[in-house]
């Protein structure tokens, strides 16, 4: 059975950094495209950054580019976001999501198989 689990969200000051961790479980993690989906309250999920399991090739959206960054540790079976200079839009809960079948389609929320629960971050001065 495949399990994503997040951690590391919290409360941040405007400007501040926060890196979020995902641990996965129940599948060969490093053959899995992973992404970081966010959904702020009231809106629809949306795109963050994944990357992909092969050449890690990775796709940000160009409202988090420079900022933020995915990376992933196969010997670990986590991908982590590292998330700089957060603004106040920045508050959502992230989730981390599986493209389990290589669909490649970052966009499209129903392309993920699989999603962790979420973890959420408040950025608040």
């Amino acid at each position: 059975q495949v399990q994503l689990v997040e951690f590391g969200g919290g409360l941040v000051q405007p400007g501040a950094s926060l890196r979020l961790s995902c641990v996965v479980s129940g599948g060969d993690f490093s053959r899995l495209n992973m992404a970081w989906i966010c959904q702020a309250a009231g809106k629809e999920r949306e795109f963050v950054t994944a990357i992909s399991f092969h050449v890690q090739k990775i796709y940000t959206a160009d409202s988090v580019k420079g900022r933020f960054t995915i990376s992933r540790d196969n010997n670990r079976n986590t991908v982590y976001l590292q998330m700089n200079n957060l603004t106040l839009k920045g508050t959502a809960t992230y989730y981390c999501a599986e493209d389990f079948d290589a669909s490649y389609k970052w966009l499209d929320m129903t392309a993920y198989d699989y999603w962790g629960q979420g973890t959420h971050v408040t950025v608040s001065s």
